[in-house]
């Protein structure tokens, strides 16, 4: 395992060389270069999506100074970042967390990470689809509602599956292109925001307007910071497509850094553009005003170029769906190749055409697809279910940094092409003090008023996503199935 690489390769074999070392061999397309691998990245995480979604929201509840979420989560977020930068470097293997787990720890741990992963990419699929309606809607010129965003939110992952059906070249590329439209469209529709709609001073950014919670504003702030927390993930995609990158071991930790500090770059200043531009502050706190981003649009371009902006939002949107359904699908294949789940033999084909994994990919068009549909039937619970979505990515995660942690207790070295040398032990264990802190934040009950299946609404679909998964494992044992290597990160250090 792990045998040392022949001097002398052309780059495409000594990456095949690489993987064949970790013992796999692969049919992807290597043409991913490191911009269109940190693109992927950055539309998955996509700023415009994250920030325009709950920036309402969250403004209402903690007022300006939740512009400072996206400063401290982001530098939370990049010491996990760090930590899975280290382990890609080492294990370059498509599917991200799903073979990390399997390396650092083993079979069963990497089972889990990878069943709660999934289900929580599926739904964010679903979430990210239905949250274009009203955009596409305001396009339009028709009134968004249930049935129209449903039917918006199945045609978004339609096209979404198309698209990565064609292969891996049309994905970078449409990744890029959405890259740059967010990216341009994020800096033009701020720089106007702040040059001519500007309507608050720079001071307002620590004004709280007398927001308490029990008498004070930390629960405010806590609560307003999951605007920070629902947008910085999205790095991890950059390794999922490990496989279909020239020299992944440093070109996808260079990529997923890129994801963060660009991304959280661009979502701080969208960010800053927004809170500054909104006409009368205390009409969103006390919520006469429900909808500041169409108020700002609405009075800063007017009709004509509040759709103009919109058509970017609805770019943005697409983007993103496409790069977290070809994360998901990644996933999946992954977990296939190892025959970890049922239809391992389907799921694991890759197109003889187009290289990517044909059934895998249409499984996560469908399965986000039911998801949309039943959101028109069931729009209270679906409201909790898709809730569930980021906090479960945030447990993938944390499973991952855990793994590190307990990998390196049994003497692991990361040995990739990037590591944190001496820092290693301090961040990790910063990445999961973080994480842990993260994850109670974001399920804290926060609606007292509220029947209690609600307050407790994302510990609820948590515990029965868990629950399932480790029965499933259970009667079935799908670990054992297959004989790619597990936990021998550490062991390989102990020969």
């Amino acid at each position: 395992m792990n045998s040392p690489i022949q001097p002398g390769l052309l780059p495409v074999d000594r990456d095949a060389e690489q993987l064949r070392a970790l013992g796999y061999t692969s049919n992807f397309e290597r043409s991913m270069s490191l911009w269109q691998n940190f693109a992927l990245g950055f539309t998955y995480l996509s700023p415009v999506v994250g920030v325009y979604s709950i920036f309402g929201l969250c403004l209402a509840a903690g007022g300006p100074p939740m512009f400072w979420s996206y400063l401290l989560v982001g530098l939370g977020q990049m010491l996990v970042c760090l930590i899975f930068c280290e382990v890609v470097s080492q294990f370059p293997i498509s599917g991200g967390v799903y073979p990390w787990a399997r390396r650092l720890v083993g079979k069963r741990w990497a089972w889990m990470v990878g069943w709660i992963c999934s289900v929580s990419l599926c739904v964010t699929i679903a979430a990210v689809a239905l949250g274009a309606g009203p955009y596409v809607a305001t396009l339009l010129g028709f009134e968004a509602n249930p049935v129209t965003n449903t039917v918006i939110g199945l045609s978004l992952t339609l096209i979404a599956t198309l698209l990565n059906l064609s292969g891996t070249k049309l994905l970078a590329r449409v990744a890029m292109f959405g890259f740059l439209c967010e990216l341009i469209g994020a800096i033009v529709i701020g720089g106007y925001l702040l040059i001519f709609e500007r309507h608050q001073p720079l001071s307002v950014l620590f004004n709280t307007f007398d927001i308490r919670i029990d008498g004070a504003y930390w629960p405010a702030f806590l609560t307003a910071s999951l605007a920070g927390m629902f947008l910085y993930y999205g790095f991890e995609a950059c390794g999922d497509v490990a496989e279909e990158t020239p020299n992944p071991s440093k070109r996808i930790p260079k990529a997923m850094r890129m994801t963060i500090w660009i991304g959280g770059g661009a979502s701080m200043f969208a960010a800053l553009a927004l809170i500054l531009a909104v006409p009368d502050m205390q009409a969103v706190i006390s919520g006469t005003d429900k909808d500041p981003m169409s108020t700002i649009l609405g009075s800063a371009f007017g009709p004509t170029g509040a759709r103009l902006v919109m058509l970017v939002i609805l770019v943005s949107f697409v983007s993103c769906v496409l790069s977290l359904q070809a994360a998901a699908s990644r996933l999946l294949y992954s977990y296939a190749r190892d025959e970890m789940v049922m239809g391992s033999r389907l799921l694991q084909r890759l197109s003889p055409n187009t290289h990517v994994p044909t059934a895998a990919l249409v499984t996560c068009g469908v399965i986000p697809s039911a998801i949309v549909c039943l959101g028109l039937y069931m729009q209270n619970a679906i409201g909790t279910v898709v809730s569930f979505a980021a906090i479960g990515i945030y447990l993938a995660f944390q499973m991952i940094v855990g793994a590190a942690l307990f990998a390196r207790l049994r003497g692991w070295k990361p040995s990739g092409s990037f590591t944190l040398g001496k820092w290693g032990w301090p961040v990790n264990i910063a990445a999961q003090i973080y994480g842990v802190l993260a994850i109670v934040n974001m399920s804290w009950p926060r609606t007292p008023d509220a029947p209690w299946y609600i307050n407790y609404g994302i510990i609820l679909v948590g515990t029965i996503v868990i629950v399932v998964g480790l029965l499933y494992m259970t009667l079935f044992r799908p670990y054992d199935k297959g004989n790619a290597p597990a936990g021998d990160a550490w062991k390989l250090h102990r020969r």
